[in-house]
């Protein structure tokens, strides 16, 4: 029997529960309230507390049970009533919520959530009379509310300008509402104006130096500009205004997960299990940094430790299907095909559900079962992504248009002589890994991995959008001097991903739209465009769910105009850059390893090493899906994978025709006259 609590511990305990409910822990807000309840059952604060958690967790029975004793306790608790609106709202029961809510604002008439959550609801059962009364409400306590609100609903028409300027005329009139700096700051992040958001929410914890959910965003928009040293001071600082909470120990060793050192971040993780032992945040970053670190078997005994404690987080499930050759138990599979259409399970777990038993099924050669549960996974994930394929034909159009014979030879001769990076571009799935650990195997280079850094200093080249000035229109009337600034940022900012190697590896696949820059700012830069049969590296890609970007790779027809757009502009780039860029065959790299290694190597001006050829036994992180693939020795098992599906890969076959139509017969599909060995 444990010790019984005094008031400064209670107290304590529910400071944490309440962080935990804050950052997500829905889990572990549960246990601590079960604990205290085990000593204080009529405690109405931590009965509520609990129902909330288990109202998230959908456990929607033991909720109730909880709310049910505290309005029995305390028929005068409008916090209880509060909790049994949401409970019926989240259960979809409108008119019994409705009554709970205004039961709780006839007990305290200035719960300004609850008429909030009372006005959502009259909106949703087609009362907007009594939606607007009740906004006009709580407008009249704070008139801010109101322009916030409407700014929230001008994002969501995507007036992304209008909503802006709501904002800016909100912090004129209110210099200090944080909630108006956090909301711009969030919409910023959306846009991926991450410089104006870190200043936005750098002022909010100013202003409200406890304010902790704006040092979480800070904590998340450093993390997007790879800035690990600000990142690790936010974790820190969070972890002194929430020293009972496990969430900011695990946002500090996700810094350290991102800046490279996963032994550091796993000792961190560590330390969050030791005071929130089931923590599934915690255990899942702990496996991912074990399987990039190397440790196979603790990464797998992590991730099954994450399904003991919670088996409706199915995150765990996913990292372990994307460790490529890892092979689950029957009775996973069968767990996994229950928990599918368990309404337990959040909609990002049922895409990762269906995903894992994709790769399970692909594994077991039971191709048609595979496809389905690929489909179903992108099909979810489709849903919440946003791609224009117009737009990414129209960047491809401007490419070309400005990326001419002409504007490059007017602008050669001004970047930055620095040869030392070697890019690999191309798509997803194509290899990219293999030959960055081909080439980081060789003592003059070093691997990194997919830096971003390329992108964010073409982000600083000025835009405006407003007046249709893009990238990279906006490239069209720059001075010839800032190529050579363009090149030098971009080697300031790869800094910090790279040691004291003569050349290093940037392998992010999206690079390839860039080759015309790179011409100018970095023109002794090496470029390997890394190349599969078309359809091995889409359905490759359809393939993989991935953790963000790459929203294209979810449809058919997006991923094969998408691969269309891609050979395209890369058919510019030889045209108007002839032997800038090397094309490898992932194919040729299985057929002909050492020949084409030499030929790589000589691409990039280095000697040849046996080393290379034995790539698989360089010991170094690898942070990318094939991450065990590449400490094997090659193998062919994945070449002309699009064979297995075929027959449900008809869309894709239809739009790559003009490029599979001229391929050797034993590479076409059936359907265009090919022919299996």
């Amino acid at each position: 029997m444990a010790p019984q609590m005094d008031q400064q511990q209670q107290q304590a305990m529910y400071k944490q529960a309440q962080a935990y409910l804050k950052a997500g822990e829905f889990d572990a807000a549960e246990n601590v309230c079960t604990n205290v309840l085990e000593q204080f059952p009529h405690d109405g604060n931590f009965m509520c507390i609990s129902a909330q958690a288990l109202i998230r967790l959908q456990r929607f029975d033991d909720a109730q049970a909880r709310l049910e004793k505290a309005v029995k306790l305390y028929p005068q608790f409008d916090r209880a009533y509060d909790g049994c609106g949401d409970l019926f709202m989240a259960q979809g029961k409108f008119n019994d919520a409705i009554k709970a809510f205004q039961h709780a604002l006839k007990l305290n008439p200035q719960r300004q959530q609850t008429k909030m959550k009372l006005s959502q609801i009259f909106t949703i059962t087609g009362n907007q009379e009594k939606a607007d009364g009740l906004k006009e409400s709580i407008y009249e306590n704070d008139p801010a509310i109101k322009e916030l609100d409407r700014a929230v609903q001008m994002e969501k028409q995507e007036k992304f300008e209008e909503a802006e300027d709501i904002y800016r005329n909100i912090l004129l009139k209110y210099p200090d509402n944080v909630t108006a700096m956090r909301l711009w700051a969030a919409l910023g992040t959306k846009r991926k104006f991450y410089k104006e958001a870190e200043i936005l929410l750098g002022r909010a914890v100013k202003v409200a130096p406890d304010y902790t959910h704006a040092w979480q965003d800070l904590f998340q928009v450093y993390q997007e500009q790879d800035k690990y040293e600000e990142s690790m001071e936010v974790a820190v600082t969070l972890r002194k205004l929430e020293p009972a909470s496990p969430r900011p120990i695990i946002l500090h060793a996700a810094a350290y997960a991102s800046s490279g050192d996963h032994g550091r971040a796993i000792e961190v993780y560590d330390e969050a299990l030791e005071i929130a032992p089931d923590n599934v945040g915690a255990m899942c970053g702990k496996g991912n940094s074990c399987r990039t670190y190397g440790l196979y078997d603790e990464a797998v005994a992590t991730f099954r430790r994450s399904i003991e404690t919670n088996p409706y987080h199915a995150e765990p499930y996913w990292s372990l299907a994307n460790l490529k050759t890892f092979k689950f138990e029957e009775q996973e599979v069968e767990k996994m095909i229950e928990l599918v259409d368990d309404e337990r399970v959040t909609e990002e777990g049922k895409i990762q559900l269906n995903n894992a038993l994709g790769h399970e099924f692909h594994n077991r050669k039971e191709y048609a079962k595979a496809f389905s549960y690929l489909e179903q996974c992108n099909n979810l994930r489709r849903a919440q992504e946003y791609y224009d394929p117009v737009d990414n034909e129209e960047v491809v159009d401007l490419m070309e248009s400005i990326f001419t014979p002409e504007y490059i030879e007017k602008n050669t001769g001004f970047g930055n002589p620095d040869d030392a990076p070697i890019f690999i571009v191309g798509l997803p799935r194509s290899g990219s890994t293999l030959l960055e650990q081909i080439l980081s195997s060789h003592s003059q280079v070093e691997g990194t991995f997919e830096l971003r850094d390329l992108s964010r200093t073409v982000r600083t080249i000025p835009e405006n959008r407003r007046k249709g000035i893009r990238y990279p229109s906006n490239l069209i009337d720059i001075e010839q001097s800032k190529f050579e600034e363009l090149g030098t940022l971009y080697m300031e900012k790869t800094k910090r991903h790279r040691s004291d190697f003569q050349y290093f590896t940037d392998k992010n696949p999206n690079n390839f739209v860039h080759v015309g820059l790179l011409e100018l700012i970095l023109p002794n830069a090496k470029i390997i465009d890394a190349r599969r049969h078309p359809l091995d590296s889409c359905f490759g890609s359809y393939k993989q769910l991935f953790a963000s970007g790459q929203p294209f790779t979810y449809d058919l027809i997006e991923l094969g105009e998408y691969y269309l757009q891609y050979r395209r502009v890369m058919d510019h780039w030889h045209k108007v850059l002839p032997g800038k860029v090397l094309d490898v065959k992932y194919e040729d790299v299985v057929d002909d390893t050492e020949n084409q290694i030499r030929r790589i190597l000589d691409h990039c001006g280095l000697g040849f090493e046996e080393s290379c050829v034995n790539f698989h036994q360089t010991d170094r992180n690898v942070k990318t899906a094939s991450s065990e693939q590449v400490r094997q020795p090659i193998y062919r098992s994945s070449v002309h994978t699009w064979r297995h599906y075929e027959e449900h890969l008809e869309d894709l076959i239809e739009v790559l025709e003009p490029l599979l139509i001229e391929l050797p017969e034993k590479d076409r599909p059936l359907s265009l006259g090919g022919k299996v060995d």
